[in-house]
């Protein structure tokens, strides 16, 4: 069992066993402290007249009546109400045990011709030993059913072999602590266990003991209900998070082949052209651009300037393809240059730009890249090729679903036919 569960159940446990004896209600429905008496069986056999007390050596005693059978008095009697041999009682009695036995006494009214007064004989223990007692007695109870519920049944199916053994084990714990149970012993005087008195069924301990058991015992399910279903719930994050982090994969997945391809073609033109300085220089920015796909491409988000170092990275490698044609111009504010974003956020508006656009020494194409607001706008005019390449759509879309499961937002498209404007909005940091 885990510490915090142990506290818990201990505090759990200390409550329960204020309740069970300080609950008005309680004590309200059991017999007051003052009017408890010891207990005395009914009568079974009228006896009247008047006997003498005849005590032997082992500590027994019989009441002698002229004419009639003698009655047995036991040694405990005799120690509790300190009598004597030759002492006169007026009693009644009750049937023995045994067929062949003798008549036992049960009430005495008269000892030596006075009334009988037991109240000088009941030795009241200390009420602050008792509540002592009682206070650790519920509380053991109350943690054992509580440990014994949640350890059969915590990280299990609820079975029906799982339920029986928690419940049968839950019996035989409240059986045993009703028997041990602390019971004033109103003659002597002390706290003894309950098995020892003559009553054991005491109505007030029998019901102090069901309600210690049945709130206990309900404590611990709920608890285990609630545990349950705290880790349901955290395996469904868990599930979601595994989910949306493959879906995310998948996504960067079709990012790197697609820039891959486009670079290859650039470098092999390069090579061709025998350019070779522009060839190295390209071969550098392009170990940067892979580097960075391969370190960020898992990350969530980054700062936005990580982001421009890479947008610069592969636009220069667009301008040897486009020579003296393509141009970028990056106009961001300082102070957003540590704002968030999704990673691999540029490269795909930049080739959307690039592919879509015809590109020529008369029509040279400008792509801004600026901080308006706290927002990156991406912008370049709208100029149609004679022969539109044909678009499968991957790039934008894939930008789109990537912002939405890292962000939970949506950002902004804005075609008016002369320019297209993509609107990201930026995260402010966490210690912004």
């Amino acid at each position: 069992m885990k510490k915090a569960d142990l506290v818990i159940n201990l505090l759990v446990a200390v409550a329960i066993s204020l309740i069970v004896n300080f609950s008005y209600l309680i004590l309200f429905l059991g017999q007051p402290r003052e009017e408890w008496r010891p207990h005395i069986p009914n009568p079974e056999i009228a006896y009247p007249g008047e006997g003498v007390l005849s005590v032997s050596p082992d500590g027994y005693g019989y009441l002698i009546y002229e004419g009639t059978d003698s009655v047995y008095v036991p040694q405990q009697r005799i120690r509790w109400f300190k009598l004597q041999d030759g002492d006169v009682l007026e009693v009644d009695v009750r049937k023995p045990r045994q067929a062949a036995g003798h008549l036992v006494m049960n009430r005495i009214y008269t000892l030596d011709g006075e009334e009988f007064d037991y109240e000088q004989y009941i030795n009241y223990p200390s009420e602050t030993q008792e509540v002592v007692w009682q206070l650790i007695f519920y509380f053991t109870l109350s943690l054992l059913l509580m440990m014994t519920v949640m350890r059969i049944l915590r990280r299990q199916e609820f079975r029906s072999a799982s339920l029986l053994k928690a419940v049968l084990l839950c019996s035989l714990i409240v059986v045993v602590l009703f028997l041990l149970a602390p019971m004033p012993d109103w003659y002597s005087g002390n706290i003894r266990p309950n098995f020892t008195h003559q009553r054991m069924f005491d109505s007030m301990l029998i019901m102090k003991c069901s309600f210690t058991a049945i709130v206990s015992i309900l404590y611990a399910w709920i608890r285990l209900l609630l545990q349950r279903q705290q880790l349901v719930k955290m395996e469904m994050e868990q599930l979601q998070n595994e989910s949306l982090t493959a879906r995310y994969n998948l996504l960067v997945g079709q990012i790197s082949p697609h820039f891959f391809f486009n670079s290859l073609n650039s470098l092999s033109m390069l090579v061709r052209e025998q350019h070779n300085e522009q060839a190295l220089s390209y071969i550098d920015q392009l170990s940067y651009s892979f580097r960075y796909i391969i370190q960020n491409g898992q990350n969530r988000l980054v700062p936005l300037s990580d982001e421009l170092r890479f947008a610069e990275s592969f636009s220069y490698q667009y301008s040897i393809r486009f020579a003296d044609k393509l141009f970028f111009d990056f106009q961001i504010e300082d102070r957003y240059r540590d704002y968030l974003l999704p990673a691999l956020s540029l490269q795909p508006l930049i080739g959307n730009a690039v592919k879509h656009n015809t590109i020529t020494k008369n029509k040279p194409l400008h792509v801004v890249i600026r901080t308006v607001d706290g927002v990156l706008e991406v912008q370049n005019p709208i100029v149609p090729k004679i022969e539109p390449e044909p678009s499968t759509g991957i790039g934008l879309q894939n930008l789109r679903n990537r912002w939405r499961l890292i962000t939970g937002h949506e950002f902004e498209i804005i075609d008016d036919g002369h320019t297209f404007t993509v609107r990201l909005p930026l995260q402010k940091p966490n210690h912004a």
